[in-house]
């Protein structure tokens, strides 16, 4: 094509090359438009996966709790509708209020002392100047791989009253028996100890994880500006963890909550009914007792108070985020 130009002579335009079409690209065009590509499909196929086992596993049997909680069903015959009957008499229970106070105070000493003793391991295991952390691995990480009625049977055999180890001890050096288990406050104590040995394990792997992920220019850093161990430890390894030791803390208190094996295998809620927790309490109402929909209600009202518990430590961590 030829173009006048202001002098009067006549340029040819040279046409622009146009580049060539990658085989199959009009494929892929096509592809995008038509539906849904293989990456995103494979998340939504494992999501869904996990969505059904959730509604089978977890949102049927809560319905299925949450009809039977209004209902007089003993498991023989058909459930017959009290409407809030048993809510009423949830609340007028003493029994109840006792189980529920202690199972808040375990959860206070519990998870505490899980927390520190999981930290505490994750941080010799990952200190550069630790030895034999390969060995230290397999014994802090073997608590879990054992049943929780295994370890309540191990704990209760070390502090058995006549049988214990720990009496047995005790005996050698001169004392005298500790009652470990007809003791409330002590036998208490010794779950507590076993509950957070046993979940210390798994704890630590996510805590080690996390500790892992901290830049070492911050501690190279702060050791050119003579910061000690400690200062370190407080102003760079905690603040860099702090989602972690939310998920932790968060998880724990869940745990702490929900405990049922580990304390009937140790001391079957004992002496007597003194250490029922709130589990304990709903085992041996819908279970021993048959008294179904009564147990039902009492799950609808630990399933509130664990809704709430991760609701208000959320809105910590939210708060928390937010200031910084």
């Amino acid at each position: 094509m030829s173009i006048p130009t202001a002098a009067g002579d006549v340029q040819t335009a040279v046409p622009t090359p146009v580049p060539p079409r990658r085989p199959g690209a009009a494929k892929t065009t096509k592809r995008r438009r038509s539906g849904v590509s293989k990456p995103v499909l494979a998340p939504i196929l494992f999501v869904s996966v996990n969505a059904v086992l959730f509604v089978v596993f977890f949102v049927w049997p809560a319905v299925i709790g949450l009809g039977y909680s209004f209902t007089d069903y003993n498991g023989v015959v058909a459930p017959k509708f009290i409407g809030l009957e048993n809510y009423f008499e949830l609340f007028a229970d003493d029994t109840f209020y006792a189980a529920l106070l202690r199972t808040f105070l375990y959860a206070i000493v519990a998870v505490p002392l899980g927390f520190v003793l999981s930290l505490s391991m994750a941080l010799m295991l990952t200190s550069p100047a630790a030895k034999g952390r390969s060995v230290a691995r397999i014994v802090f990480f073997v608590p879990w791989l054992i049943s929780p009625i295994v370890t309540g049977v191990i704990w209760r055999w070390m502090f058995g009253e006549n049988f214990g180890l720990a009496n047995f001890v005790i005996e050698s050096f001169g004392g005298k028996a500790v009652p470990w288990q007809s003791n409330a406050d002590l036998s208490l104590l010794v779950v507590v100890f076993a509950t957070a040995w046993a979940g210390a394990a798994f704890n630590m792997l996510l805590f080690v994880a996390a500790i892992r992920n901290v830049p070492q220019s911050y501690y190279e850093a702060a050791s050119l500006d003579g910061a000690g161990a400690w200062q370190q430890f407080r102003y760079i390894t905690l603040p860099s963890i702090a989602p972690t030791s939310f998920i932790v803390v968060l998880l724990s208190s869940l745990g702490a909550f929900k405990e049922f094996a580990t304390i009937q295998a140790l001391n079957g809620g004992g002496p007597g009914t003194d250490n029922n927790l709130l589990v304990q309490y709903i085992y041996t109402n819908g279970f021993q007792n048959a008294h179904i929909g009564y147990a039902s209600a009492a799950s609808m009202v630990l399933m509130l108070i664990l809704m709430a518990i991760a609701l208000i430590q959320l809105a910590v961590n939210r708060r928390t985020e937010a200031r910084r």
